[in-house]
């Protein structure tokens, strides 16, 4: 059978010349900023014969396999009788900093392009060329070397010898796993009521290229129910990759156990959890610099050896496998599973890993996204999650403080920063005297043009200056004002500029108050989406703010659970802030009634403080009754603990005080005798704010439902998910108590789940 293997020039040159150490990533930061237009930039002054950004394409056979390398070159050019290819290369550092050696990766770029030229056009020599642009200054350098195809063709064979043994491990993993998909059977016994029907909406949603929105309430078993098919997608040639995107640390487990369990029933795939670079990085500050760190230095040295090793001898790579093999051999941890990720079957990561276009994986190629699905678990919180993706703020105090640090050593980096301080004063100063908060619909552009001339001083200091004045305090301004200038770049209608004031701070946010079009931007050329959760509802809202499309898929699976599996009551209380001090007495008497028996039970409360005034009163009227609270900024260790005090087989009462929205609301599994009852205090409306007042006019005026989008839906989105912890399985059962009078009127009624409807009213 005919082994193959497709890659990118780019690609194969530098996996093979890939070498150094990790650093603050400045260079690639201003590449991805500044690059495309700098090419442009040269390609404009080519002569009218020239030919830019030219396909280039060859088939080469090694050792059994053939190999397609292919590519776009930045220029062929005429000169006289001579052809020259030419690759354009943008930089931070000073031109003359740039020797003819600078960078063997370039030269193998330019080197396999002339090499597939002369092969394209039967001839023998060639001209190739470097052209270097310096990012600020625009000052250019080029270097020149003659070749031939005679000495090019061992060249490019050395740089195929050195890339096939991975390319060979991939290859007989590809079998592998193709012939493990095909086989594999559904991991259960039968599916649940639903399952199969998920599973086949994810499967057709793959197989005509589109998009899915599915509410599958829980018990539904959505991870089996979106992976499996996603797999068997795989087997049948429409998929080479699966992104499992999630919020919270405990759905990335589902999804990894959910591997694993498909694993024992022989699948054999590449799977890779990413971990926040905080949480995995070694050692005590995360500073990515080889001088600090050692994980850093020479990563690029060793990154093949250790990457070649782990995907011969594991296929589920989790967090403790990655630390595993990062230590072994020596290498970040974060970026290790950033640089497995590329060639893993699926990747379980974070939603910002795709969305946010500050982090996203860039090295992704359109070619790959065409043969990628995402799966977005836990979709409804893709909402504010986006908003703060495509947001962006900047603080005066920031700018006054780096002003008056290099006011006496460096004039432009001083000029730059007292230009944004005084613009922003003068902002201030535009305001009326009452106003504490401002609000345009346009961009800011005086002040944008003034961060990208700060941007660029800091970059030449932060490049150029080995010991800067206050080295980390300039980098965090740096990233500051580039997040600010690519969300800048972003802004349309869809945008709000707000400036907020207090004593002599002022604060701008560019906030994108509609994530759709953002959404549906940051996810094109992926084959299909499917976004799923067990509380997409109201379904209208939630395709209005993930931006569904008219050839879109829609899904509504009823609960697979007996209704008599819950009992569900609501108590009329209000508990509106001006009701709150009268409302703590009926709402401890309705808790010690509901809970004063042996069994585990949960009360959720809309904020902190609310939670904790009913905390301290309950406790001291029900001394006898052991009580547990959420604090605010648990840790891991400390969330884990949380959770296993709710035991089996309790002999008497435990109840645990926790916040809606938070981490016990979602994604949290106490099945059988660990969870017996769920209280919910308020219908979790956000706290009324200056931005939930801008989303509420902004959707009162495109839509007319601005106090629904802003306060209604999500708050009742955190009730949902809250009342989701009680049955999570069939053979769960228990008790909801909604205490809110609320829950009476006509609207919020409509939007709990028909299971919870037909409710039994409690007295006031």
């Amino acid at each position: 059978m005919e082994q193959h293997i497709h890659i990118s020039v780019r690609s194969l040159v530098e996996y093979v010349y890939r070498s150094g150490s990790i650093d603050t990533g400045l260079k690639t930061a201003t590449s991805m900023h500044e690059g495309t237009r700098l090419h442009q930039e040269i390609q404009n002054d080519y002569k009218e014969d020239d030919q830019k950004e030219v396909y280039l394409k060859t088939n080469i056979d090694f050792n059994g396999i053939t190999y397609t390398v292919d590519g776009r070159c930045d220029g062929v050019l005429t000169e006289g009788e001579a052809t020259i290819i030419d690759e354009i290369k943008s930089t931070s550092l000073n031109i003359s900093d740039i020797d003819h050696n600078h960078s063997p990766v370039h030269w193998a770029q330019v080197k396999f392009y002339a090499f597939m030229y002369l092969l394209e056009h039967d001839q023998q020599d060639i001209t190739i060329q470097l052209t270097y642009i310096q990012n600020q200054s625009k000052e250019k350098k080029r270097f020149k070397e003659a070749v031939s195809l005679s000495e090019l063709h061992p060249y490019v064979e050395w740089i195929i010898h050195e890339y096939s043994p991975y390319a060979k491990l991939m290859l007989e993993h590809k079998k592998k796993r193709n012939e493990s998909t095909q086989a594999l059977p559904f991991p259960f016994p039968e599916f649940r009521k639903g399952q199969r029907k998920l599973a086949g909406a994810v499967y057709k949603t793959i197989q005509d290229k589109t998009n899915l929105f599915a509410n599958a309430p829980t018990g539904t078993g959505k991870t089996i129910s979106t992976l499996f098919p996603s797999v068997k997608a795989i087997g049948e040639g429409h998929l080479e990759q699966i992104y499992y995107l999630t919020a919270k640390t405990t759905t990335r487990q589902t999804a990894e156990e959910t591997f694993s369990l498909m694993a024992r029933e022989g699948l054999s795939m590449h799977t890779v959890s990413i971990t926040a670079k905080d949480k995995i990085c070694f050692k005590e500050e995360t500073i990515c610099q080889k001088d600090y760190c050692e994980f850093a230095n020479g990563y690029y040295d060793r990154i093949n050896g250790a990457i070649l090793d782990l995907f011969k001898h594991e296929t589920n790579i989790s967090r403790e496998v990655i630390e595993s093999y990062a230590r072994k051999h020596q290498v970040c941890p974060f970026e290790f599973s950033l640089d497995a990720s590329y060639q893993a079957d699926a990747i379980i990561c974070d939603y910002n890993y795709i969305f946010d276009p500050r982090v996203s994986l860039k090295r992704m190629w359109n070619e790959s996204k065409a043969k990628t699905a995402l799966l977005i678990d836990e979709a409804h919180n893709l909402v504010d999650r986006s908003r703060s993706m495509f947001s962006a703020e900047l603080f005066k105090s920031e700018f006054l403080d780096l002003k008056r640090t290099y006011k006496n050593h460096n004039e432009d980096l001083f000029e730059s920063a007292k230009a944004i301080n005084d613009r922003m004063l003068q902002m201030k100063k535009e305001m009326m005297e009452n106003e504490t908060e401002k609000k345009s619909e346009h961009k800011p552009s005086s002040l944008i043009e003034l961060v990208e001339q700060f941007n660029e001083s800091a970059e030449k200091e932060l490049v150029q200056s080995q010991q800067s004045v206050d080295q980390d305090k300039l980098l965090e301004a740096y990233f500051n004002t580039l997040s600010f200038i690519r969300i800048a770049k972003l802004y349309d209608s869809s945008f709000i500029t707000y400036l907020q004031r207090y004593k002599s701070e002022v604060r701008i946010n560019l906030f994108c108050v509609d994530p759709s079009g953002l959404l549906q931007k940051m996810g094109k050329g992926y084959r299909a989406k499917t976004y799923f959760s067990a509380t997409l509802m109201p379904m209208p809202y939630y395709q209005n703010m993930l931006g569904w499309k008219d050839e879109d898929y829609r899904l509504s699976i009823p609960s697979p659970f007996p209704v008599e599996n819950s009992e569900v009551y609501v108590k009329p209380t209000s508990t509106r802030y001006r009701d709150r001090e009268k409302s703590i007495k009926p709402i401890i008497q309705t808790i010690g009634e509901f809970t004063n028996n042996a069994g585990n039970f949960l009360v959720f409360f809309p904020s902190y403080q609310y939670m904790n005034e009913v905390y301290e009163a309950f406790s001291m009227e029900y001394e006898h009754i052991e009580t547990i609270l959420q604090e605010n900024q648990m840790n891991d260790t400390e969330r884990e603990a949380f959770l296993a005090r709710f035991q089996e087989g309790r002999t008497q009462p435990l109840v645990g005080f926790a916040v809606l929205g938070g981490v016990f609301s979602e994604g949290v599994d106490l099945k059988g005798d660990r969870l017996n009852g769920v209280l919910i205090i308020g219908t979790g409306m956000p706290k009324l704010n200056y931005e939930r007042d801008i989303i509420k006019d902004y959707f009162q005026e495109n839509s007319g439902q601005g106090f629904d989008y802003a306060y209604v839906y999500p708050g009742m989105n955190k009730v949902l998910q809250a009342g989701g912890r009680l049955i999570r399985t069939d053979t769960d059962n228990g008790f909801i108590v909604l205490i809110d009078d609320r829950f009476l009127q006509p609207k919020y009624r409509t939007l709990l789940p028909p299971e919870w409807r037909d409710f039994t009213l409690l007295s006031k």
